[in-house]
């Protein structure tokens, strides 16, 4: 049998990540960790500060992976194409990574500055892409909220099994994002100024 990898605090939060998107975010104890990885719990605090510092290094690791998904999804794109590509980027995030995607719900404008600053970041993604549509400042944060909205109501849905009826979810999402975009649209263009 090979050795066992030696603990590291990225060793720590990948076990803790897989049994938060494997079990459930509450699933995530000190003991559990401890056991999936070979090594008495005390050991763990070298390396993370307690469960409220694991649940911290896991919300930060979600938000990087899902900024860095909403980055590669949205880069070279623009308008509607731009909203579907992150929306889907979005959808998958939360499909693999249930666990991780339940840290990111909570505002991160909160006292940690690591976590508000992931946050800021994925917020700049998404205003990037809306800004396409020309919505004033206070028009565009409704419009980021809206989407994030939708996207996260789909998400839990889909995650919870809450799609039981046999048509295409695939189907259901592309209509959704048709709604979404053209509705920005639609906004955006009647909050344009006409010219005389």
């Amino acid at each position: 049998m090979p050795p066992r990898a030696p603990l590291s605090p990225a060793r720590v939060v990948d076990a803790a990540a897989a049994i938060a998107d494997r079990d459930g975010l509450d699933a995530v104890t000190l003991a559990r960790l401890a056991g999936e990885l070979g090594v008495r719990a005390p050991s763990l605090y070298n390396h993370v500060d307690g469960l409220d510092g694991l649940h911290r290094a896991l919300t930060l690791r979600a938000l990087d992976e899902l900024g860095q998904r909403l980055q590669r999804a949205a880069v070279g794109r623009a308008g509607a194409d731009a909203v579907r590509a992150l929306a889907t980027g979005y959808r998958d995030f939360a499909r693999e990574r249930p666990g991780l995607y339940a840290t990111t719900l909570p505002s991160s404008e909160g006292p940690d500055a690591a976590i508000r600053d992931a946050g800021h970041g994925i917020v700049a993604t998404v205003l990037a892409v809306l800004a396409g549509y020309g919505f004033a400042d206070e028009a565009e944060i409704h419009a980021a909220r809206t989407l994030r909205s939708v996207l996260h109501g789909f998400a839990s849905l889909e995650l919870a099994g809450g799609f039981g009826l046999p048509v295409d979810v695939e189907a259901t999402f592309d209509w959704l994002l048709d709604l979404v975009t053209s509705g920005f649209a639609d906004l955006a263009a009647a909050s344009t100024p006409t010219t005389a």
